[in-house]
């Protein structure tokens, strides 16, 4: 009895593919910075169900020997539905023979798949939706001149029981914030900005900088407030789909989704134009 094997087939047959940890090859993606990756789902239709618990402030003191009132939890879900970033390549055989083709061009689908992510991420007005059009978030309002906006804004989310973990700002936001003075008649900057800077804080906060947030605004995130779905990088290649050309078609997809789970912990603000 013959037994067909991806071994004795043609290589159309069998595609080469290769599969890479999200975290390894674009980690520089908002979504892997800022949100609570909880899972991975496979296909438009099935969806990541992340279960929760609403929290309830009904702890109180009983004295000795009388009954405790019950109170059950509220078992809560929020539904994370997923869509695929997907980039087709097409070489010649000749350039993709040459030394740092193949090493150049994954860079650089990498980096458009950071992009497109980080896009979607932040400014997608339909499911999922994006930060800055998620329903409930709190808004910080302008910050000119003094941080004073921004410090009642993250007083207000760790009221709302947030533990904030970054601030996310475009570089030109960044640049204005840089260049707030300790006083009118000082040069002084009152983050430090210096010849040599440190690591970039906010309030303590990490600063993460992403040019696909709009200008002179800003994010401040708590991340367990956000669950997200992020799969693996898949990179498959082919020399027979392209066989009548002599050329090599390079194919990668990386399938994401989130959802703001407890929206009155994200907060927004914006800057000033010439703070």
């Amino acid at each position: 009895m013959s037994l067909i094997t991806t071994a004795g087939s043609a290589g159309a047959w069998s595609p080469d593919q290769y599969s890479f940890a999200a975290g390894d090859v674009v980690p520089q993606a908002l979504i892997l910075n800022t949100s609570t990756v909880s899972g991975e789902v496979d296909g438009d239709e099935p969806s990541l169900r992340v279960a929760y618990v609403d929290d309830a402030e009904s702890a109180a003191y009983y004295a000795e020997g009388t009954q405790i009132a019950e109170d059950d939890p509220v078992l809560n879900e929020v539904v994370v539905q997923t869509k695929k970033l997907a980039r087709l390549v097409n070489l010649s055989s000749e350039q993709f023979r040459q030394a740092h083709t193949a090493e150049q061009v994954s860079q650089s689908v990498a980096r458009d798949l950071v992009r497109k992510a980080d896009n979607s991420y932040l400014g997608d007005t339909t499911e999922p939706t994006g930060m800055l059009h998620a329903v409930g978030t709190v808004d910080g309002g302008e910050i000119d001149g003094s941080l004073d906006a921004l410090v009642d804004l993250v007083a207000d989310l760790e009221a709302n029981g947030a533990t904030p973990s970054a601030v996310v700002v475009d570089p030109a936001t960044w640049g204005a914030l840089r260049k707030l003075k300790v006083a009118d008649t000082y040069n002084q900057s009152l983050l430090g900005a210096g010849t040599t800077d440190a690591q970039p804080l906010l309030l303590s906060l990490p600063v993460l900088r992403s040019r696909f947030i709009p200008a002179n605004s800003g994010l401040v995130v708590d991340r367990t407030a956000i669950v997200s779905a992020a799969g693996p990088v898949r990179v498959a290649q082919s020399e027979h789909a392209l066989f009548s050309s002599d050329a090599v078609q390079l194919r990668a997809t990386w399938r994401i989704g989130w959802k703001v789970m407890r929206p009155e912990r994200i907060g927004k603000f914006t800057v000033a134009a010439g703070a």
